[in-house]
C-alpha cells in the first residue's frame, strides 16, 4: 500500500516548477522591447548574436544525444571501428562553421561598436530617419549621488532629482560625472549603461521614439544605500515636455553651490525634487571637482602644471589636500575643509594661507623623510606649517 501511495502522488519538483509559472508574468523584456532607436540596436545585437552562436549550441547538443543514443551498448549493429582516428571532412566541419561563426560575431561586434558608441552623436532618430539638422539636441548634465541621481538642463535653467524627463524624437546629448564613487548610469529603455565617475565627464547620446513611464537606476554597486538609487525615465510628447518644464520653473528652488553641497551629502529615498533655477557652470564645477568656494579646479591645476608648475612656494598649497584622499565627498562638514585654493580671487587666497604663520628662518634638514609621528622641518621660505591629518615626517637630524 505504502508503494502504491508513492506510485499515484505527483512529483513534488513538477509542483514548485508549476507554482513558479505565475511569476513570471512580472518579468518585463524591456531590453529586447526599448523604447528608444539606440537600446532597440543594442537588442537586435543581443538577438543575432545569440542566434549565431546558437548555430553551434544546438548541433553540438542534438549530436550529443545521437552519439549516445547510436553508439550505447545494446546496439549491437554500430559501426565499430577502433582503428579510426582521421577524417577531412569531418575535420572541415569542425573548424569551418565556428570560424565563420566568429568571423560573422567579430565583424557584427566591430560594426555594431563604432555605430553605437556613446559619445558618436546620433545619425537617425528611428529607422529610416535621419536626424533633423535644425533640430538641437536636448543637453542634459546628470551627475550620480549618494544615492541619487541630479539633472541639469541648463537650456532651461533648470535641474531635478531622480526624474529624468524627454520629448519623443528629440535627440538628448548627456553629460556625466559623479559626485563621489564610480557609478553605472543605466535606462534600459533609451540606451545602454554608461559610467559615471567622479573627476571625469563621460557621454552618451539617444532618443526616445514612443511615449512611456519608464525606470532608470544604477548599475554599479555605490554603498549602502545603492538599491534605492532609482529614477523615473519619463517619454513626452513635446506639448507635454513644455508643459512639464513650466511646472518644474513654476516651483521649486535655486540650486546653487551652497545647496549642491547640502544635496550631495548621502542619503536614501530621496523624493523627485525640482529647481527652478541651477547657477551656470555647476556641472563643469562638480567635473573639475571646485564646487567647494575657494578650491582650485583640475583645469586649472593642469594648466598651472603645463606651464612648468609654481615650485617651492606652493608646497603648502598642495599638501593641504585631504579630503579627497582619505574622506568621501559629502560625507564631512562644510566648513574647515583642506582644499588646493584657488589662486584667482584675493580674499579666496588670504583664507587659503590662513594656516600659515609666521617664524625665524632656519635651516632645512635634507635628510631622508622616514618613520611616522615625527616633527615636520620647517619650510624653506622660513613658514612652519600646521600638519595635515596625514603629515609628511622627517627623520632626526644627523649628527
Amino acid at each position: 500500500m505504502l508503494h502504491s501511495a508513492r506510485r499515484i502522488r505527483p512529483p513534488l519538483r513538477l509542483l514548485n516548477a508549476a507554482a513558479l509559472v505565475p511569476l513570471l508574468g512580472g518579468c518585463q523584456t524591456v531590453v529586447l522591447n526599448p523604447a528608444g532607436d539606440v537600446a532597440r540596436q543594442q537588442g537586435d545585437l543581443v538577438v543575432i548574436s545569440t542566434m549565431l552562436m546558437l548555430l553551434i549550441v544546438v548541433p553540438v547538443m542534438a549530436l550529443i544525444g545521437l552519439f549516445a543514443w547510436r553508439y550505447r551498448s545494446a546496439n549491437t549493429e554500430a559501426r565499430y571501428e577502433p582503428d579510426w582516428d582521421h577524417s577531412t571532412q569531418l575535420e572541415l566541419v569542425i573548424w569551418a562553421a565556428p570560424l565563420m561563426i566568429i568571423i560573422c560575431l567579430g565583424a557584427l561586434t566591430w560594426v555594431g561598436t563604432h555605430l553605437l558608441d556613446p559619445y558618436r552623436p546620433l545619425a537617425r532618430t528611428a529607422p529610416q530617419q535621419p536626424v533633423n539638422a535644425a533640430v538641437k539636441p536636448l543637453d542634459v548634465q546628470v551627475v550620480a549621488l549618494d544615492w541619487k541621481w541630479l539633472f541639469i538642463y541648463p537650456e532651461y535653467g533648470i535641474a531635478t532629482v531622480n526624474e529624468f524627463a524627454a520629448p519623443v524624437d528629440r535627440p538628448v546629448s548627456f553629460r556625466i560625472s559623479s559626485s563621489s564613487v564610480m557609478n553605472s548610469f543605466y535606462i534600459p529603455a533609451l540606451a545602454g549603461q554608461i559610467y559615471a565617475m567622479p573627476g571625469m565627464e563621460t557621454k552618451l547620446h539617444a532618443v526616445f521614439n514612443e511615449p512611456g513611464e519608464f525606470k532608470g537606476f544604477s548599475a554599479n554597486y555605490s554603498g549602502a544605500g545603492f538599491s534605492h538609487m532609482r529614477f523615473a525615465a519619463r517619454s513626452l510628447s513635446p506639448a507635454a515636455f513644455d508643459a512639464w518644464v513650466a511646472e518644474a520653473k513654476g516651483g521649486g528652488g535655486a540650486l546653487d553651490r551652497a545647496g549642491y553641497l547640502e544635496l550631495e551629502r548621502p542619503s536614501e529615498n530621496v523624493p523627485v525634487a525640482r529647481f527652478a533655477n541651477v547657477e551656470t557652470g555647476l556641472f563643469d564645477k562638480v567635473v573639475n571637482m571646485c564646487v567647494e568656494p575657494g578650491k582650485m579646479c583640475m583645469t586649472d591645476m593642469m594648466e598651472i602644471d603645463a606651464k612648468g608648475g609654481l615650485g617651492l612656494a606652493s608646497a603648502h598649497n598642495v599638501r593641504r589636500l585631504h579630503y579627497d584622499k582619505t574622506g568621501g565627498r559629502g560625507t564631512g562638514p562644510l566648513v574647515d575643509r583642506r582644499v588646493v585654493a584657488a589662486l584667482c580671487a584675493q580674499d579666496e587666497s588670504k583664507s587659503a594661507h590662513s594656516h600659515v604663520k609666521a617664524g625665524p628662518s632656519a635651516p632645512v634638514d635634507l635628510a631622508p623623510l622616514t618613520g611616522v609621528g615625527l616633527s615636520r622641518p620647517a619650510d624653506r621660505t622660513g613658514l612652519t606649517l600646521i600638519p595635515s591629518a596625514r603629515a609628511e615626517t622627517s627623520a632626526p637630524a644627523r649628527p
